[in-house]
């Protein structure tokens, strides 16, 4: 529990700077070849979500700064976004300023669906949550999901170039990994990687028919349907 309130601390303190990551911009930014090259890919991430819509009712899980919101609101209707994170929740409304956008305060460790929706989204969120915890998580998000409806998921691949170059080497067989911000403060999260077949054996295990993806560099993706 220790590590999960850093894990919230370090996102909630984050929020003014989160998006210089995937904006690749300061200790992010490796250079303008590679930074296509991450630009690219997520172009291929986005287009296999725009193909799942369209749908009515869409929920987020860890919407974090708007990144994924606004590409959700191609896809769906209406969208409930839920982060722990009230800053980033500010950062995301101020952003997209969209009257389709419900926000809510969550602590998805404590979260229990109310209802089914169209389509379940989580982007880069599945990675932070600790193994022990991942079939119930997964299992909540199959409740959320009405039969017949979708999942759709996009997390990091194992590589240090996706992430800040002053931070340490990911390493194989640790749960752990130790984030910085730009003002030097310090925090240890969870960052859980995973291989296109055991996401996708994790999925069915939810009840969800899905296939998972690898871009050829940064992300894993993986989309289904509820069974």
């Amino acid at each position: 529990m220790v590590v999960l309130q850093q894990q919230i601390e370090y996102y909630r303190a984050r929020a003014g700077e989160y998006d210089e990551w995937f904006y690749r911009v300061g200790r992010y930014d490796h250079g303008a070849e590679l930074n296509q090259q991450w630009y690219d890919e997520v172009k291929q991430v986005m287009e296999r979500l725009h193909a799942v819509g369209p749908v009515g009712d869409v929920l987020e899980l860890a919407c974090g700064t708007g990144i994924w919101t606004k590409q959700l609101l191609k896809v769906g209707q209406q969208i409930t976004a839920l982060d722990a994170s009230p800053e980033v929740i500010d950062v995301n409304r101020t952003k997209l300023k969209s009257d389709r956008v419900t926000y809510a305060q969550a602590d998805l460790f404590a979260w229990q669906p109310e209802q089914t929706y169209d389509l379940v989204f989580f982007g880069f969120w599945l990675s932070h949550v600790p193994p022990e915890q991942v079939d119930a998580f997964l299992a909540k998000v199959a409740r959320a999901t009405r039969p017949g409806g979708h999942v759709f998921l996009v997390d990091s691949r194992r590589t240090n170039l996706g992430s800040a170059k002053d931070h340490a080497a990911y390493e194989e067989d640790n749960v752990y990994h130790l984030r910085k911000l730009n003002d030097g403060r310090e925090f240890t999260i969870y960052k859980v990687f995973y291989e296109p077949e055991a996401l996708r054996a994790k999925l069915a295990a939810a009840g969800f028919d899905a296939e998972a993806r690898e871009t050829a560099h940064y992300f894993i993706h993986a989309a289904g349907t509820r069974r």
